[in-house]
């Protein structure tokens, strides 16, 4: 059975391509962020592979407000379905959207950004009598 939480918290949901993230942001704490995937928590440089790169797009609406402002909370986040990249930016949109309801404020600073933004682009179905979603076998006239 997972551990509960006795801290108060505010949660937000960002989405990217079929990636999921459940954010949990608990104010006023020191810093840490644990991502939870299959009963297992992971730090963010352990989950995204030391990828600074990814961990930089993560905290970017934090730089965004001012880079003192990232340690002023714990990040409880709950990741489902998709890869890295995806999770990555749903995570991204999850905490741009947290700071908007901590202080309406943050909109004018990160809206410019497209930070609050949610990227529609999904996988396309594949198709029947197709190979893939849109590559159809070759044709040959005999």
């Amino acid at each position: 059975m997972p551990k509960t939480s006795t801290k108060k918290y505010l949660w937000t949901v960002g989405r990217r391509k079929c990636s999921s993230a459940v954010v949990k942001l608990f104010p006023k704490w020191s810093g840490n962020v644990i991502i939870k995937k299959w009963d297992k928590e992971y730090s963010l440089a352990d989950y995204f592979w030391g990828h600074t790169y990814m961990i930089e797009d993560i905290m970017y609406p934090f730089s965004v407000i001012g880079p003192k402002f990232a340690k002023d909370f714990d990040a409880e986040i709950v990741v489902r379905w998709g890869w890295l990249m995806g999770q990555a930016e749903a995570i991204r949109l999850g905490f741009a959207r947290w700071l908007v309801e901590m202080s309406e404020e943050y909109r004018k600073l990160l809206k410019p950004y497209g930070l609050l933004k949610r990227d529609p682009r999904i996988k396309e179905r594949k198709k029947p009598w197709l190979k893939k979603a849109r590559k159809s076998p070759q044709w040959s006239k005999r």
